[in-house]
Order: structure tokens, then sequence, then C-alpha cells
């Protein structure tokens, strides 16, 4: 069936209302957390409640979308630093980007987790970690290769350790200079040791 010219404004209208939600969700939940106020999304969205939720019908709706778009741009970011000349640089690139999402998100991923009561969420989160995982993966594969990481390191050890730092920061007054400066601590750690000197 042919779109009519009436058809094309709404559902461009549709796009951009949505695209202005999304962005506001992502700095309300930096600012206020997962219980960030919808009706304060929908008001700085420049639209109303009931927009907000022909979108996103729940409050864990919005949240996932949130989650997987951010996701999705992690995993871009992943593919575009696999292209640079230092494998150890570009990974610690990316998981500093990681921990800085991490701390801004206050209690989303856990959030997440904690309400995928239906097997679709549960699939979702599972798929969003095979997500990261991959895309970090292929990063440590350069950075061990390049001899710049521990053989023994794996993506798992890498993601925990993001996630266990972002959490322990969570209540600091910047909490991403926090997580920053510690990952920064940390990864010092996974770095091979140099070659003993002559």
């Amino acid at each position: 069936m042919r779109e009519t010219r009436e058809e094309r404004p709404k559902r461009a209208d549709a796009r951009r209302n949505r695209d202005r939600i999304l962005a506001a969700a992502q700095i309300a939940i930096a600012r206020d957390g997962v219980d960030a106020s919808l009706e304060e999304i929908a008001r700085q969205a420049g639209v109303g409640s009931a927009t907000l939720h022909r979108h996103f019908p729940s409050r864990l709706a919005l949240l996932e979308t949130v989650f997987l778009d951010r996701v999705e741009t992690l995993c871009s970011q992943a593919r575009e630093l696999a292209a640079e000349p230092d494998p150890g640089a570009a990974l610690v690139t990316w998981l500093r980007a990681i921990g800085t999402y991490a701390a801004n998100v206050r209690g989303l991923a856990p959030s997440l987790l904690l309400s995928a009561h239906e097997l679709e969420h549960r699939e979702r989160n599972v798929t969003c970690h095979r997500k990261i995982s991959g895309a970090g993966e292929e990063l440590l594969t350069r950075a061990r290769l390049a001899g710049a990481v521990r053989p023994e390191v794996s993506i798992d050890d890498l993601l925990t350790l993001v996630n266990a730092i972002s959490a322990a920061t969570e209540r600091h007054a910047d909490a991403s200079a926090a997580t920053d400066r510690l990952l920064l601590l940390a990864l010092d750690g996974i770095r091979s040791p140099a070659p003993p000197g002559p």
C-alpha cells in the first residue's frame, strides 16, 4: 500500500518525538537514576505524557531502549577503535567509555536485570552481554597479539572489573571521574610486564 503525503510527515514527527524522548531520558537517568520522573522526561522532550507512553508503554520499556541504544553505540565505538594503530590504548579507551557510561546510568543495568521477569527481557539482557563481550573480545585479542595485555586476561575479567568499580563509585559526587581514575589504576595490572633488561 502506498504511503500518502499526510502519513509521511506524521511518521517523521513520531520518529523525532521518539528521539527527543530518548535523549531526555539519557540525561534524566544520568542525573536521577532509574527512578527518574517520566513526566519530567516528557516535559524535557517537549511532548505530553500520552506521547511518551505511546512510544514506551512502561518504564521498563523506556529503560531497555535507552540501554540497548547505548550498547549499540559502545559496540560501534569498539569497531572503530579496532582500526587504531595502538591496540593496547584502543582497549583502554573503550573500557573507559564503558566505565563512564556505567557510572552515569546509576542503576540502569541492575534495574533491568531485577525487572527481567519475562523471558523476552532476560533474552535481551543476554543478547546485550554477548554484543558487548564480542565487541570487547576483538579489541582484547588485538591487544594480546601486540603484547600489551597479559595472556590470561579475559573479556569477562575486564567487564567485571569495570562494573565493580562503577558500582563502588556510584555514590561519589563525581562518579564518572572516580570510576575513570580507579579504572586506570586497575588497568595497570592487566598490562604485560616489560621484558627484563640485558
